[in-house]
């Protein structure tokens, strides 16, 4: 599969298993939970790192002690393995900052 075909809700459920994000409509959707606002900067910096490194960019939201975010491929409008490894990274850099996924 390219980069550009769009997944369906039921050819991303078992790569999502585990990470913390959920298939919504046009987009996977995550928030992570931090001890404070400053780790949550500190895991929307190492995010964007990432998201420079796959010239793949999520949408944010950052508050007091969590990060949402809003992963889909805009140029398809839909959900493509880009998303897919984009949320395994965001998951990998969430464990090392002990940043934990809201339920």
């Amino acid at each position: 599969m390219d980069g550009r075909s769009i997944l369906s809700p039921a050819d991303t459920a078992d790569e999502l298993a585990g990470t913390g994000f959920r298939h919504v409509q046009e987009h996977l959707e995550a928030t992570f939970t931090t001890a404070d606002f400053s780790s949550a900067v500190r895991l929307l910096d190492s995010v964007a790192v990432v998201a420079d490194e796959l010239n793949h960019h999520p949408d944010v939201r950052l508050a007091w002690g969590r990060v949402e975010f809003a992963l889909s491929s805009h140029d398809v409008d839909g959900v493509t393995v880009r998303d897919l490894e984009l949320a395994r990274r965001i998951r990998a850099i969430a464990d090392e900052a002990g940043a934990q996924p809201a339920v």
